[in-house]
């Protein structure tokens, strides 16, 4: 679940929806600077389902005793989010292995992060156990993709990477867009030559409207747009943050992107 705060309350946002934002980033994506997204249907697919372990999760989610909203994925135990992230690449391997393969490396990316001396040694060896596993799932659709005529181009090493790093690049922007992280920089972003530092800033006086350079979409502008429900109460009782979830109205969040010199 992502919070989106605003002077109303905030707008619990699925895993799935904030996804679908980065599957929109993805689809509009590319231009001379940038180059293209390729194979295009897996790598939006993979950029639009990245979030598929949470799906179900998102349903029912845990109460966040502290905020008395529902739990947001940066406050989940790191029991619950490795048995989560464990299981998505499987719930995307019918449809696509490509986007399975992503998915995985996008889990596998986030734990890497992790600083493991700073943890539990029975946790470390919780998160390097998930690591192994997604590595060698990793491996086994890699031959897959690559012993087929159809994909093996796609699965070369340095394409498999440029699209894992774009899947990284739409999820963060993403995030940013609806956790207000602005001003907010994602660094090694490809382009058809060598990789960038986006920035993504707030326009002065026009909520929703964000800066982003250098721009990386063809289009002059880019609209894009998840749903989530709203909440103004906090709850001390789960169930009763659930029944208040399933009952609650739905928002449309838009956002507005545009190039710096058309803020």
């Amino acid at each position: 679940m992502v919070i989106h705060e605003d002077e109303d309350g905030v707008v619990a946002v699925g895993q799935p929806s904030h996804a679908w934002l980065s599957g929109q980033l993805a689809r509009a994506w590319g231009n001379e600077r940038f180059g293209v997204v390729w194979p295009w249907e897996e790598v939006c697919l993979g950029a639009e389902q990245h979030d598929v372990g949470m799906a179900q999760w998102d349903l029912e989610p845990e109460l966040d005793p502290h905020s008395g909203r529902p739990r947001s994925f940066m406050e989940m135990s790191l029991e619950t989010h490795l048995e989560l992230w464990s299981a998505a690449p499987g719930r995307i391997h019918a449809q696509s292995r490509y986007a399975a393969l992503l998915v995985a490396m996008h889990g596998t990316a986030l734990y890497e992060r992790r600083d493991l001396g700073t943890v539990a040694p029975e946790r470390a060896g919780l998160v390097r156990a998930y690591l192994d596993r997604q590595r060698t799932l990793g491996d086994e659709l890699l031959a897959e993709l690559r012993s087929d005529p159809q994909t093996a181009a796609a699965a070369a090493a340095d394409v498999v990477a440029r699209n894992a790093r774009l899947v990284w690049t739409w999820d963060s922007l993403s995030l940013a867009l609806l956790l207000d992280w602005t001003p907010h920089e994602v660094e090694g972003v490809p382009t058809a030559a060598d990789p960038v530092t986006l920035r993504v800033d707030d326009v002065p006086g026009a909520p929703g409207r964000l800066v982003l350079e250098p721009w990386p979409f063809s289009a002059e502008r880019v609209v894009v747009h998840c749903e989530g429900r709203r909440l103004a109460d906090r709850f001390d009782d789960e169930e009763a943050m659930r029944a208040a979830l399933a009952r609650a109205s739905w928002s449309t969040l838009r956002f507005e992107l545009v190039p710096g010199n058309a803020s």
